[in-house]
């Protein structure tokens, strides 16, 4: 644990200015990134009392090793340039309004040649426009339900509208009228696209026009006296008010705006934000978050207006998104001290005005504490859910720390586990914890080499000693910051060494680890295994475990990165084993070669659709003859029968 004062810089050295200044640790890693009016005042506030520090800040002062600053001319400048750090260098200090990828949304693949209509979680992809996010799956499967009658797009999966093109028969939904069925051509690409637009344009806020649309169109039907033609409009047209009613309006004069509150504690904030196009509520997201430092609501303001918009933005240019997400407004509790500048680089990205303000009246001013309470109810039931989260994750540190007799708490966990079946496919894997979260994208994994052979030991020591061999070498990298790669300043693959580097398996793994370590003449990294059967601890050279109490916070924390070491394991066996059994399948076919392997299965898609195939279906594969097909489907039988009996 450093002491503050040893890096503190010297009296007056500070400029009196406005500027962004990083805080990085004994590895030249930046570990927090901020702004200040004046980067005197702020700075010389973290080498106060530390004692008096708020307890993040006081952890984040004693992990750093020295701080650095760069002064700008004008707030506008600091934004983007405190912005772009945070992005790159990730700080584990500073808090992240990250996209909660958890919130599902309705996503249009616009890329494909028949866009598909379909429920999505995950980052954003180029050519796919998203609607939402939703608070429930139900609630967008039901509106599409509504939707689908009027706009009857594709919403079936690519092998599902393959397999329908080849048989010539569309699916349910296309026999009642919920899909145009594109895949037997019952309408043009062109045609189809039509539809996928005309949904996109409802959806984005072009109602009105819509309604308007499909009333002419069932008064022309009646009055040309093709009454079941009308009747079928006005069927359309109900749905699409019905599927209006669920979209609440809540501001009547087709408000373009995002309305955001928060509730918090010392620890914790919690940040909601509802998103209104056309005076309706399109979506809503919620975050809690931990805090860094003694906060107030407009900092809070600042820091998430700053973070969340120029997020989105970057998706949005990422998808092939022409239009901005950021809002005509944002409407906030508190303006924060940089109104203006905030202001300014909200309407450079959206290019044109956006209005940053707080609502005093009116419709907005109930949606604001419509917006609050759902902030507050979510804060209390994260804290019903997790309560005491940060001070459990600081006590199972502390706790290893006493338990291991370590110099200090191991800030950073590496976990290494390894996965076979009966010695085949030998692989492992390497996750990392900081601060007792996981930091995913630090995880790796390895394929196994010399000790595949030789054990779940040797198999240890190899992926130990490959680790760490790449930690030398990355922290011997020439430049002027050891571990950070030049060209992109940001840190190497392998450039940190873990406090703690725990193995899944008992005193044997736990020795050859230390073994490996010591042989590369690493002395600073604690090494523990830990067994699954009795949860013991071992530490390389006792003769006894160490038992941790089953309640203990500690215990609780190993076994998390233990069983996530043991997930990222297996799912790498499976897939290699997936990729080896799927093409050894076809090697007991006389006389099939890779070419047509490869047609075999471009087309079914999997061996598993290729084993469910009938004789007919194979040889209608170009290339593979009658014969070859009976050769394959025979095999394949065989094959599957073994499987089941085993």
């Amino acid at each position: 644990m450093a002491d503050p004062s040893t890096y503190r810089p010297a009296t007056g050295s500070i400029p009196d200015a406005p500027g962004v200044y990083k805080f990085r640790d004994a590895n030249r890693r930046v570990i927090y990134v901020g702004k200040a009016k004046s980067l005197r005042s702020r700075l010389n506030s973290y080498f106060a009392d530390v004692a008096g520090l708020h307890p993040r800040t006081r952890q984040m002062v004693t992990t750093a090793a020295g701080v650095e600053w760069t002064v700008v001319t004008t707030e506008v400048e600091a934004l983007q340039l405190e912005y772009n750090w945070i992005k790159e260098f990730d700080p584990r200090f500073n808090v992240r309004y990250r996209d909660d990828k958890t919130y599902p949304v309705l996503a249009v693949t616009l890329n494909e040649d028949f866009p598909r209509l379909h429920v999505y979680r995950g980052p954003r992809r180029k050519g796919v426009r998203y609607f939402g996010p939703y608070a429930h799956a139900w609630a967008i499967r039901e509106t599409l339900d509504l939707l689908l009658r009027v706009f009857p797009a594709r919403t079936c999966s690519a092998g599902v509208f393959k397999r329908h093109n080849q048989i010539g028969r569309p699916c349910l939904l296309g026999y009642i009228d919920k899909c145009s069925a594109p895949c037997v051509g019952k309408v043009t690409q062109e045609e189809h696209r039509d539809i996928v637009e005309d949904f996109c344009d409802f959806l984005a806020g072009k109602t009105d026009a819509m309604v308007r649309k499909l009333d002419k169109e069932m008064t022309a039907a009646a009055e040309e006296l093709e009454f079941e033609k009308a009747a079928r409009l006005r069927d359309d047209l109900s749905a699409l008010k019905r599927a209006l009613e669920k979209q609440a309006v809540v501001l009547g004069d087709g408000t373009d705006a995002d309305v955001v509150a928060f509730a918090q504690d010392d620890l914790e904030v919690s940040v909601q934000v509802f998103h209104v196009r056309g005076g309706r509520v399109r979506g809503q997201r919620g975050w809690v978050v931990d805090k860094v430092d003694e906060t107030s609501v407009a900092d809070l303001v600042d820091q998430f207006v700053t973070q969340f918009y120029g997020e989105q933005v970057e998706s949005a240019q990422a998808s092939g998104i022409e239009s901005a997400p950021v809002p005509r407004e944002v409407l906030v509790p508190e303006l924060p001290d940089d109104a203006a500048a905030v202001e300014r680089w909200l309407t450079d990205l959206r290019g044109g005005k956006v209005v940053l303000r707080v609502p005093q009246r009116g419709d907005k001013r109930a949606l604001m504490e419509t917006v609050e309470r759902n902030a507050k109810e979510a804060f209390q039931q994260h804290k019903l859910k997790r309560a005491g989260d940060l001070t459990a994750r600081s006590a199972a540190l502390q706790e290893l720390q006493d338990a291991l007799g370590l110099d200090s708490a191991p800030l950073r966990i590496e976990c290494t586990d390894i996965s076979h079946v009966q010695g085949t496919d030998v692989v492992a894997s390497l996750v990392v914890f900081e601060d007792g979260l996981a930091r995913k994208s630090e995880y790796r994994r390895f394929a196994v080499r010399e000790g595949a052979d030789q054990g779940d030991v040797a198999s240890i020591a190899e992926v130990v000693r490959r680790r760490f061999q790449a930690y030398l070498r990355e922290t011997k990298q020439d430049g002027p910051l050891p571990g950070i790669d030049p060209e992109t300043g940001k840190p190497r693959k392998f450039a940190y060494a873990p406090n703690l580097l725990v193995v899944d398996g008992g005193a044997p793994q736990a020795q050859a680890a230390s073994d490996v370590l010591a042989e590369l003449g690493i002395t600073d990294v604690a090494v523990v295994g830990l067994a699954k059967r009795l949860e013991e601890v071992w530490v390389p050279g006792e003769p006894d475990p160490v038992i941790l109490p089953r309640t203990s916070e500690a215990l609780y924390l190993l076994q998390r990165v233990r069983d996530e070491a043991h997930r990222f394991a297996i799912a790498y066996h499976r897939q290699k084993r997936s990729k080896r059994m799927t093409t050894s399948a076809l090697d007991d076919v006389p006389g099939l070669g890779q070419t047509r392997k490869a047609a075999l299965l471009k087309h079914f898609g999997s061996l598993k659709k290729l084993r469910e195939a009938s004789i007919e279906e194979i040889s209608g594969v170009p290339g593979v003859g009658r014969r070859t097909a009976e050769a394959v489907h025979a095999t394949l039988s065989a094959a599957g029968t073994e499987g089941e009996q085993s």
